[in-house]
């Protein structure tokens, strides 16, 4: 039975490798005709692939020593899988990161071409092919790199270090493209668009590589190894609470069938994810509404550029509304085949996890979209200055932990009532069963982005950045979902871990009139702020170094107004890779070696306490700092559509403040979150029979 699983899950890992290497294949085989275009492209590439062999090195010691210390301790198994799961996060990284450089230049390119008098489609269509192929390689490796390591260890308890490799990799990445690329941010913005009052892109701005290779170092590798933790979390924690679990006091343990139940789940995601992705094509039916302009590109004929954002937006939601829609029926199959006369219950549980994963992104968009309300009031502040839009920002965040954590709540009993702690933990695998294509999604934002950077640095028509703009903009309502539903499947996978580890240590109940178990929570409670300071201090330092430099370039270099001066753009490069790759140690030890101080000094208990206290302050930080962030984001966004003054006003200047302070809540310490909590409670996991 357990080859068979191993089987059914290695076959459905290499189906989304094949389906990458087809989607790859045919976007390599397009050529970018526009001589700028390709060398920026190349310029962009080459930087991060340098950052990303930079940061392995630098983490290859780091996961040697604790694979010698887990095998010291634990034995030879858990280090293997500890190395395994390093290794495919890195894996995942580097190949979003590499394909990512490869279409952002090939978006910019077909956004100019309208040869089949479709430029938006046919640039959506390369944004979304990157985009699927960082959503594939995560899940393909996720399930292929458990297949190999249930392979070879045929035990659950060992399999769990697979996913502490992952995590570990997945908040070095986070934290460390996090600051590299809110630095590159914070330079362009502040002394480009504010104090010289030129674009963020524009080439005269010595931040503007550095920007655009951050955008992929942040949200390409450091978010693909951040849901690549996710995922084969949360269907470790399904496994590891399966194995034991009975339905009933009466009833035996699930055994196989609790440790198969989640892979079925994951390997019938991944087809529908392959399916939604096949919804999304260029061809999606365009409305009557849109901007038709006709412009000559040197050296490429005239260009009518025809862009709708809402064909884009009904496009993707098509693709992913398909993918979910198979998910909840084929969820609905595995459990009648799996658990027969309790099959409906954990069909439900299932479902509640997949719709407060759903309603989670809505409210996200909700808070932080400029198309309500709340964001639209943020950019009214800006009337008054900077600190009106910086406390309504804060105000705003804070507000916005309500019903994201009231919809967790509610999924947590009646997963709970349906099918005890297994409910709740296929629950969160239910949220990410479908990560193929939300991560797909997801991705094609950062790659837009690119391409409207590459656009505005090469000098093409404003209609080509339009294309771009208009395409980016979807993708910043889908990353802000895409966070939410991040957020909330992080809270649920760490409660499921933490059960996991309650059963591992033999923990029947924890007591909080005892006084190491508040210590535990006053500790964990306390760790996500100490380290979100560590991590936004982190870019206030990086970037008063960038700062100072685009400032001195300014200053110094003969022409770069004029555009007859060229920027030094490697030194701005140079900068925040030193600031990610030095910064990003101390807040990535913290979460392995604290979980592992409490362990041994104060208890098992004691490290129950900090878990539970870091779970609920984690989350809490997490929906505040990365709704506050986006809500900044979109604000100065609406407001550089023409509303209250619009660009270059005073109004525009303090949204800009706003969006600064934003940047590392929303880009850095905010989903860096998401990944401590898990991360320290799979350490506790492992360590669980030493403690």
């Amino acid at each position: 039975m357990w080859l068979f699983l191993v089987f059914v899950t290695l076959v459905f890992g290499i189906l989304a490798g094949l389906y990458a290497w087809t989607v790859f294949q045919k976007l390599a085989a397009s050529k970018i005709n526009h001589e700028r275009v390709a060398e920026l492209s190349d310029i962009i590439h080459k930087g991060a692939m340098a950052f990303l062999k930079k940061e392995y090195t630098w983490l290859a010691p780091f996961v040697g020593v604790v694979a010698i210390l887990l095998a010291a301790s634990l034995g030879i198994g858990q280090a293997f899988a500890f190395v395994l799961g390093a290794l495919c996060s890195a894996t995942a990284g580097y190949i979003g990161m590499f394909v990512a450089t490869q279409a952002n230049g090939r978006t910019t390119d077909a956004a100019s071409d309208n040869s089949n008098g479709n430029a938006a489609g046919n640039a959506l269509e390369a944004a979304f092919s990157g985009g699927s192929i960082v959503g594939m390689v995560v899940v393909g490796l996720g399930l292929m790199g458990l297949a190999i390591a249930y392979l070879f260890l045929n035990d659950v308890s060992s399999l769990t270090a697979f996913g502490m490799g992952a995590s570990s990799i997945a908040l070095f990445a986070r934290v460390g493209g996090g600051i590299y690329t809110k630095a590159a941010d914070v330079g362009a913005d502040l002394v480009g668009k504010v104090e010289a009052g030129i674009p963020e892109d524009d080439p005269r701005n010595p931040a503007v590589i550095a920007d655009n290779v951050g955008d992929n170092v942040g949200d390409i590798a450091g978010m693909g190894a951040d849901l690549f933790e996710s995922y084969v979390n949360s269907i470790l924690a399904a496994m590891a609470i399966g194995a034991v679990y009975a339905f009933t006091p009466e009833g035996g343990q699930l055994g196989l069938w609790g440790i198969g139940y989640p892979l079925f789940l994951s390997a019938w995601g991944i087809f529908s994810s392959i399916i939604g992705c096949m919804m999304i094509s260029r061809k999606a039916p365009f409305s009557d509404t849109v901007i038709a302009v006709t412009r000559k590109l040197p050296g490429m004929g005239p260009v009518i550029a025809r862009i709708d954002a809402g064909d884009a937006a009904f496009a993707l939601r098509t693709g992913t509304f398909v993918a979910g829609g198979l998910m909840i029926a084929g969820t609905l199959i595995l459990s009648i085949l799996f658990f027969f006369s309790n099959a409906f219950s954990v069909f439900l549980a299932v479902t509640s996890g997949v719709l407060a994963g759903i309603l989670i992104g809505i409210m996200t968009e909700i808070y932080t979209s400029g198309d309500y309300r709340f964001v639209q009031n943020v950019a009214k502040t800006s009337e008054t200055g900077a600190a009106t839009v910086i406390l309504s920002g804060i105000s705003l965040g804070m507000l916005s932990t309500g019903i994201p954590v009231i919809l967790i709540c509610i999924s947590t009993l009646i997963s709970y009532y349906l099918a005890g702690m297994f409910g709740v933990a296929v629950a969160a695998v239910g949220m990410l069963s479908i990560t193929g294509i939300s991560l797909s999604v997801d991705a094609y934002g950062p790659i837009a982005d690119n391409a409207g950077g590459i656009a505005e640095m090469s000098e093409l028509p404003s209609d080509v950045r339009k294309i771009t703009d208009h395409l980016d903009a979807i993708g910043n309502t889908t990353a802000a979902m895409g966070k939410g539903l991040a957020i909330g499947s992080a809270a649920l996978t760490a409660l499921a871990l933490f059960v996991a580890y309650s059963q591992a240590a033999k923990i029947d109940k924890i007591d909080i009139m005892n006084p190491y178990v508040i210590v535990g929570l006053l500790i964990g409670g306390m760790l996500p702020f100490i380290f979100c300071s560590l991590s936004i201090d982190a870019v206030s330092k990086a970037a008063y170094s960038m700062i100072e430099e685009v400032r001195r370039q300014f200053r110094e270099i003969a022409g770069i107004m004029e555009g007859t001066g060229k920027p030094e753009y490697e030194r701005c490069v140079e900068i925040s890779t030193h600031a990610a790759l030095t910064q990003m140690v101390v807040p990535g030890v913290m979460a392995i070696v604290v979980p592992v101080l409490v362990g041994f000094l104060l208890g098992k208990e004691a490290l129950g306490g900090l878990l539970g206290g870091s779970i609920v302050t984690g989350v809490m930080m997490a929906l505040f700092m990365s709704n506050s962030g986006g809500a900044w984001d979109n604000a100065k966004k609406y407001i550089e559509e023409g509303h209250f003054n619009g660009k270059g006003s005073p109004n525009h200047a303090a949204a800009v403040i706003g969006d600064t302070v934003g940047d590392p809540f929303k880009d850095t310490a905010g989903p860096s979150l998401n990944i401590l909590i898990k991360l320290m409670t799979v350490v506790a996991l492992v360590l669980a029979p030493l403690f």
